[in-house]
């Protein structure tokens, strides 16, 4: 079993995640601006839980060799992501200190409190199993709306956004990710 057996087995709800309409809108240049920044901003919040997710995997790894694989998520989203995001966040208007104010919305708390359960209900696989949807569904959409979406990159206000996800450096976190958890269920 890997994740593209996973992926195959729910193709219809995978690709309806990864080509969303509102990816289709980020790719065209059209979602409104103030969608966008309220994604933002359930995304910062997000990020602090999918950090404390991955905190949790280091926590329930059986040995070092896991541990190992976990800590750099947990760094780069520690470390780099959550700054790099409010980087982005303030270049679209948008202030930490104004969006750590805000509550979470209901979709993020039920997908974040379903990430912390999923691994302290289960084992490490549980927790990779609710984990790698996420990085691996962007590398994904990054991906698509790069080379395949139809995307309309030139004077797009996310095109920024799209590049990130895209870049090399999140494509290999998302498959390194991807591949530890391949290694836990096969």
């Amino acid at each position: 079993m890997n994740h593209q057996q996973l992926i195959a087995g729910c193709q219809q709800q995978w690709d309806a995640y990864v080509k969303h309409d509102f990816v289709r809108q980020l790719g065209a240049g059209s979602l409104a601006k103030e969608s966008f920044q309220h994604y933002l901003q359930q995304d910062y919040l997000y990020l602090i839980h999918y950090a404390r997710a991955f905190a949790l995997a280091v926590f329930k790894s059986e040995n070092p060799a896991q541990m190992r694989a976990s800590m750099p998520s947990l760094n780069a989203l520690v470390e780099d992501e959550i700054a790099l995001h409010i980087e982005y966040c303030q270049s679209w208007g948008l202030d930490e200190a104004a969006i750590l104010a805000l509550d979470e919305g209901v979709a993020t708390i039920a997908y974040t409190r379903y990430l912390i359960d999923a691994g302290l209900q289960g084992d490490l696989c549980d927790l990779y199993a609710a984990l790698v949807p996420c990085a691996l569904g962007y590398a994904h959409v990054g991906q698509w709306l790069s080379k395949e979406g139809n995307s309309q990159l030139a004077d797009n206000p996310y095109a920024n956004w799209i590049a990130m996800y895209a870049g090399e450096d999140y494509q290999q976190a998302a498959y390194a990710s991807t591949a530890f958890f391949d290694q836990l269920i096969a």
